[in-house]
């Protein structure tokens, strides 16, 4: 009997050390995985180192975009890449990246003396990332807020719809979701998510691909090089040799809210 006692509790004291090291490992391996998510770009072992900067920023040299001869290449690969969906009613129109017309961009460069062809030249337009965003100074959730790199984000499920953020903003760059978006998307993209009615979605400089070392799906798409993407403060990037070369504009500068988009027209 004592040797049937000892030889079931030394099994049982060896299962439970065996089952004790599992979940140990389990333990280990899920707080990795999770130390690995947690990371500044969120990239998983092995992946692309992601790119780093301290203030993302866009330049759109529009003498090169070919948006005037219908070229939509920026706006189709961001709404693709992040399941934008394509509604049918203009009032229900959710958009990432869209043209407007240069007087309506810039009322205040132009003036009666331009040609009318300038005048009406469509321009990309997209979230201007700014330095001092207004549509995170009234979101009562804090489902909008910035990141130390300076993109403006979006967390869909702390939004409430109450869509201060779309009043707030005032570049229009902000769409509202008044119907179900998901059977409007043409092609599902399984890797990023999908959104739901009342909440409010826009660019967000693909902060997702920034993680896995990729440029914006807007900046590869262009076949034209009219986008260049960098960090302000790196003196030696592209984007900061442009802006030393060439002048730019930026949408309402007047009202304090220090744009990162530039445009060279």
């Amino acid at each position: 009997m004592d040797g049937n006692r000892r030889g079931f509790l030394k099994a049982t004291g060896l299962t439970i050390l065996a089952l004790g090291t599992g979940s140990v490992t389990v333990l280990r391996t899920a707080r990795a995985r999770s130390d690995a998510s947690s990371q500044p770009g969120g990239a998983p072992p092995g992946a692309a180192p992601a790119l780093r900067g301290s203030r993302w920023a866009l330049l759109v040299d529009t003498t090169r975009c070919k948006a005037r001869e219908g070229c939509k290449d920026c706006s189709a690969a961001c709404h693709l890449v992040h399941n934008v969906p394509a509604l049918p009613e203009p009032k229900h129109e959710v958009k990432w990246i869209w043209t407007e017309q240069f007087r309506h961009v810039f009322p205040d460069a132009g003036h009666e003396f331009m040609a009318p062809a300038a005048l009406e030249r469509p321009l990309p337009l997209l979230c201007n990332q700014c330095e001092n965003p207004p549509c995170v100074r009234v979101c009562p959730t804090k489902a909008t807020w910035k990141r130390a790199d300076g993109i403006v984000m979006m967390d869909w499920h702390r939004c409430i719809g109450c869509r201060f953020c779309v009043v707030g903003c005032p570049y229009g760059a902000r769409s509202f979701n008044w119907r179900d978006p998901r059977p409007f998307v043409l092609q599902q993209n399984p890797d990023f998510p999908t959104r739901t009615r009342g909440v409010v979605e826009k660019c967000n400089f693909c902060e997702e691909r920034l993680a896995r070392g990729l440029l914006p799906s807007c900046v590869g798409a262009c076949k034209h090089q009219a986008l260049v993407f960098g960090d302000l403060d790196d003196p030696s990037s592209e984007i900061r040799r442009r802006l030393r070369a060439v002048r730019t504009l930026r949408r309402k500068p007047a009202l304090g809210t220090s744009p990162k988009v530039f445009y060279v027209v």
